[in-house]
């Protein structure tokens, strides 16, 4: 990416232009087109239902268990979980399980990937399993829940998100680091969920793992799905 700049901003020079500023009007333009893609995203997964397997640990306590679960996203975009199976250790599934899904399933309207939550800075084009990506460091301007900082990587051809990483800047009194993984693939140009790995230093407890995975995606026929309330 610095090579292919160094090309470009050559007959610049003399227009007063330097590679810097033309990278980072580079980083703007592919943020507008990520923004964008955002859009799309968020309304081709509108009334979409999959199934999702989390998987979460207490190694510590050496305690552990298995959730499937339904996952649907209605036309408003509100999500919902309802539960297929559960395996393991029930503590598991009341203390680590049912929190998250509760949190996920919370609104969070002043927490999207914008420019008025967050501060985007270009790192440039990087390569991710034969896949070029753009990469960004995001910072959130103020400390809120919902909000992260960290690194959101972007297809290079269709700008939609494959992976978005980092730390929460504002968990609870109880959770002393947090730190999260979440990937995508892009099918039918269209960036899906594909993997989800997260850890969590809790107080007394010790760490936390979860892991899910998604798959099966098709238009959900009910317009709602219970809560997981039990």
């Amino acid at each position: 990416m610095r090579f292919l700049s160094a090309l470009v901003a050559l007959p610049l020079v003399a227009l007063g232009i330097s590679a810097g500023e033309l990278e980072d009007q580079a980083g703007q333009q592919i943020l507008g087109k990520y923004l964008e893609a955002k859009q799309t995203q968020q309304a081709a997964l509108r009334g979409v239902q999959m199934e999702v397997e989390i998987e979460a640990k207490l190694p510590r306590q050496e305690k552990h268990g298995k959730l499937r679960a339904l996952r649907s996203i209605s036309q408003l975009g509100k999500i919902t979980y309802k539960a297929l199976g559960f395996s393991g250790d029930n503590s598991i599934k009341n203390e680590v399980i049912a929190r998250y899904l509760a949190e996920e399933t919370k609104p969070h309207d002043d927490a999207a990937l914008t420019p008025a939550n967050y501060k985007f800075k270009f790192k440039g084009l990087s390569d991710r399993d034969g896949q070029h990506v753009y990469v960004f460091d995001v910072t959130p301007r103020k400390k809120a829940e919902g909000l992260f900082r960290g690194q959101i990587w972007l297809d290079a051809e269709t700008a939609m998100p494959v992976r978005e990483a980092g730390r929460p800047v504002k968990t609870s009194l109880l959770v002393k680091k947090m730190e999260f993984v979440q990937d995508y693939e892009i099918r039918d140009g269209v960036a899906i969920p594909k993997h989800f790995q997260g850890t969590a230093d809790i107080r007394i407890v010790g760490r936390a793992e979860l892991s899910i995975d998604y798959s099966n995606f098709r238009q959900d026929i009910a317009d709602e799905v219970n809560d997981l309330n039990r």
